[in-house]
């Protein structure tokens, strides 16, 4: 599948790292390094603008790296691109770590997974089908 994108960053376009890869790294696009604070979120840049074709979505989740050795994670992850957006691809990362991370121009901030998605058709009924699990949730199956 080919998806039409422009890079307005000085950076590389995402790639994969390797042959069987499901998620690009999305880099920070900053004019000057940015300082996010424990618990503070903010907004990242990318410089990427994506057209997807319909039945796709981007998910952008966070990098596992950061989150273990920073604590840096994506606040709404994943974060969907829907087929129709055309603005830029931008970040929302959270520091939930007790010291402050600088966060550097070109710095793989997320990735970002290409999937596949259907729309559902709604069909209203009086009682749903019977099964094992039923309405057990939030832990019902056990640890």
């Amino acid at each position: 599948m080919k998806v039409q994108i422009i890079n307005r960053s000085k950076h590389p376009l995402p790639a994969y790292a390797t042959e069987l890869s499901a998620g690009m790294d999305l880099r920070a696009n900053l004019s000057e390094p940015m300082t996010l604070a424990p618990m503070q979120r903010c907004l990242i840049p990318t410089g990427l603008y994506i057209a997807l074709p319909p039945g796709f979505e981007a998910q952008v989740r966070p990098r596992s790296g950061l989150a273990l050795k920073k604590g840096i994670t994506v606040l709404n992850s994943p974060g969907t691109i829907d087929a129709d957006y055309r603005g830029e691809i931008c970040v929302i990362l959270i520091n939930l770590s007790a010291e402050p991370f600088v966060i550097e121009d070109g710095e793989r901030i997320a990735q970002m997974v290409i999937a596949r998605h259907e729309q559902a058709i709604w069909k209203e009924v009086e009682v749903l089908d019977e099964t094992q699990r039923g309405a057990g949730g939030f832990g019902h199956t056990g640890m």
